[in-house]
């Protein structure tokens, strides 16, 4: 059996190891491929392993030996689904990889804007606290998260989780979901609702036509002034101009992103020159835990696909 990964530089930086997968069958690794190069590097592959290289039907359609599209991540929007189907090709994902991690990046986020560690931390680096007559300054506001109001637009793994470390702060948590049945602590509402009396709101919602550009805006107009806006769920939640546009009239305090519409970014992206947005190059996911989880269920998919028990298939 010939696998080939596609593009396994980001998963698989060099600090991991392929060896349970090479074991399997032959393995050829590429760090990356552009959409040129997809077809030929995987013309005699029975198995694929993608991130983010696209294998659409125009793809599919020029690879007969292929059987298996391993998808790196858990979102399988870069492969035509339907094709696939069509031919018969398994694929799979890996579900629930990154929660703790998402999680944990959403506070890091909301942590940087309230307490400003970064921002002092440096100051400090530069000689501002040697040269104080004080024992103690600031030069931002602090803030507590209790007492605050965190607002959740949709309530999966990773939502569920932040939920769980906000009520942890003492926070009041509000959702926007379609489970019935909530844990103690979590109060169903509207999207307005949310977004009116919410003082963070974090996205955690899947990226359809109904949620695209979710935030806009009209619902801008909707939040407090003194809001923080979080997405580490996908960049075309929001609208990018609306959001820039909002922080620099101060219409909203901050936007914290792990996620942007494009990436890597284009420069001229009118967020990235607002003083109050804060951004991390979609690393979320990429703990060293996460990715060997990662990798241990991409693995663990490819032996159940070759033992004719396919797992995790969508």
């Amino acid at each position: 059996m010939k696998i080939v990964i596609l593009d396994g530089y980001t998963a698989n930086p060099g600090d991991l190891s392929w060896s349970e997968l090479e074991q399997l069958g032959q393995l050829t690794v590429y760090d990356r491929t552009r959409p040129e190069e997809t077809v030929a590097r995987a013309a005699d592959a029975e198995v694929v392993l993608t991130n983010k290289v696209v294998i659409g039907r125009q793809e599919i359609v020029q690879l007969p030996r292929l059987q298996y599209i391993g998808v790196l991540a858990t979102g399988y929007n870069v492969v035509d689904i339907q094709a696939a189907r069509e031919r018969g090709i398994i694929v799979t994902n890996v579900p629930a990889y990154s929660t703790e991690s998402v999680a944990q990046m959403v506070f890091a986020h909301l942590l940087t804007v309230t307490n400003r560690t970064e921002h002092y931390a440096v100051l400090n680096r530069q000689g501002r606290w040697s040269s104080n007559p004080d024992f103690s300054y600031w030069d931002t506001p602090l803030h507590e998260l209790a007492g605050k109001t965190f607002g959740i637009v949709g309530l999966g793994n990773i939502g569920s989780r932040v939920a769980q470390i906000a009520l942890a702060f003492g926070m009041k948590v509000v959702a926007l979901t379609s489970k019935s049945a909530l844990p103690a602590g979590i109060q169903k509402v509207s999207l307005d609702e949310l977004l009116t009396v919410s003082d963070v709101v974090s996205l955690h919602c899947p990226l359809t036509d109904t949620t695209r550009h979710l935030i806009n805006a009209r619902t801008l107009q909707m939040m407090k002034p003194s809001a923080i806006l979080i997405n580490t769920g996908r960049g075309p939640l929001v609208n990018d101009a609306d959001v820039a546009e909002a922080l620099s009239t101060r219409r909203l305090y901050a936007y914290c992103a792990d996620v942007l519409t494009t990436e890597p970014p284009q420069a001229d992206n009118p967020l990235l020159c607002q003083s109050n947005a804060y951004f991390t190059p979609h690393i979320a996911w990429a703990s060293v835990e996460a990715r060997v989880r990662l990798l241990q269920t991409a693995i663990a998919n490819v032996r159940a696909f070759a033992n004719g028990t396919p797992q995790n298939t969508v």
